[in-house]
């Protein structure tokens, strides 16, 4: 599979969610519902487990997916990803490369073969 790269840097296509939505599989869907209420301190059902990734056009995506700010601002702006943008790394960015560091690596490194 090839990668799917969300505008903030993600891996779309190594996310329990994309996997579980992709395969249909109910399974993967309960565990990383337990994990990330675990991990994130919160109660997350098998069934909120669905995103077909958020460079999707589509209404199949988690629940975060579609409130993210960063998200919005890429589609609003038809980017692949934020790497692309005039403006990268604006303060959202920056912000949420604090928690990913890893997100903000592989951005650099597109925004670096543009």
């Amino acid at each position: 599979m090839s990668e799917m790269i969300s505008f903030c840097g993600l891996l779309c296509h190594e996310c329990g969610a994309f996997l579980a939505t992709r395969d249909d599989d109910d399974e993967k869907r309960a565990e990383v519902a337990q994990q990330w209420s675990k991990e994130y301190n919160t109660d997350l059902k098998p069934e909120d487990i669905n995103c077909e990734g958020c460079l999707s056009d589509g209404e199949i995506l988690f629940n975060y997916t579609k409130a993210c700010e960063i998200r919005k601002c890429g589609k609003e702006r038809g980017l692949l990803n934020c790497a692309h943008c005039d403006e990268y790394a604006c303060e959202k960015l920056e912000k949420f490369f604090q928690m990913v560091p890893d997100a903000k690596k592989r951005l650099d490194e597109i925004r670096s073969n543009l």
